[in-house]
């Protein structure tokens, strides 16, 4: 008698619901970036989702840049992911890059992917077990094929016409004083300010004490709060990365049209760029 279907999770899921299904098929990658890629403890089976590395396109002046549908497709089929797998993806900060990772595969047509809410801090506070080593793979290869989804992922001209257009509205998840100007940026050759016409929503904002998203209710006060009745919605942080943090946040709000600013203000803060900038 096959094993029952596991069904497809929504865009978040909690470490007991995923604790309760680890060794049925699940894939679970560690998205974590930085110093937190260095983490001294994953959670058991997760492989590596490589944004640093592999998952980023290293060609383009801008970090953490997606990589080309055929690069995507190749990762993922030697990461033994498939067309019908169902992906768990967590980083070691809490929700901070595993959105990334969540965004990614959406923008190349996989929708079977979920977001551990509050990441392996939330895991390791439930009393799940962890293992030691680092996130890695060497079991077989995977059918996976990209599919990609025009408009999910926008460049600097999109976002241009998204800021005069009255219809949309453009979020950044950087800090207020980073966005603000009054904090310095953390990559060089960049300058402080904003898109003029940009609306700040600070990633940390959408998250409780705990790390966790804030419930749906709470999640669409806060882009109605900036955005009010608009429901097409642009997301920017400084490399693509946290942006998808307020992406995951207006889904679970019941928004619907949805992008995200690949190049971010690492490509539009540029002081050779020479798009307008404010503070």
């Amino acid at each position: 008698m096959p094993a029952p279907e596991i069904p497809v999770p929504g865009p978040l899921v909690d470490a007991h619901w995923l604790a309760a299904r680890l060794g049925e098929g699940i894939v679970v990658f560690d998205a974590s970036v930085g110093a937190h890629g260095n983490a001294p403890q994953r959670i058991p089976g997760a492989r590596p989702f490589d944004l640093d590395g592999a998952l980023s396109d290293h060609t383009a002046p801008a970090p953490h840049t997606m990589p080309t549908a055929a690069e995507f497709t190749e990762e993922m089929r030697a990461l033994g992911v498939g067309d019908d797998s169902i992906v768990v993806v967590y980083d070691a900060a809490g929700v901070y890059s595993s959105p990334r990772a969540w965004w990614m595969l959406r923008a190349m047509g996989f929708d079977r992917v979920a977001v551990l809410d509050g990441g392996l801090p939330a895991w390791a506070a439930a009393g799940l077990p962890v293992e030691s080593e680092p996130a890695a793979y060497d079991g077989p290869r995977g059918s996976f094929t990209a599919r990609p989804r025009p408009g999910l992922v926008v460049d600097a001209e999109v976002v241009a016409e998204a800021l005069a257009d009255p219809a949309a509205a453009v979020l950044d998840a950087r800090t207020r004083g980073r966005f603000a100007g009054t904090a310095p940026e953390p990559r060089d050759g960049l300058r402080g300010g904003h898109m003029p016409g940009a609306l700040n929503l600070p990633f940390g904002e959408l998250q409780g004490p705990d790390g966790r998203m804030r419930p749906a209710g709470e999640l669409r006060e806060a882009f109605e709060a900036l955005a009010g009745d608009r429901e097409r919605l642009y997301f920017s942080c400084g490399s693509g990365v946290t942006a998808c943090v307020l992406a995951l946040g207006a889904d679970l709000a019941g928004y619907g049209r949805l992008a995200v600013y690949d190049g971010s203000w690492s490509e539009w803060g540029l002081e050779s760029g020479g798009r307008p900038v404010t503070t």
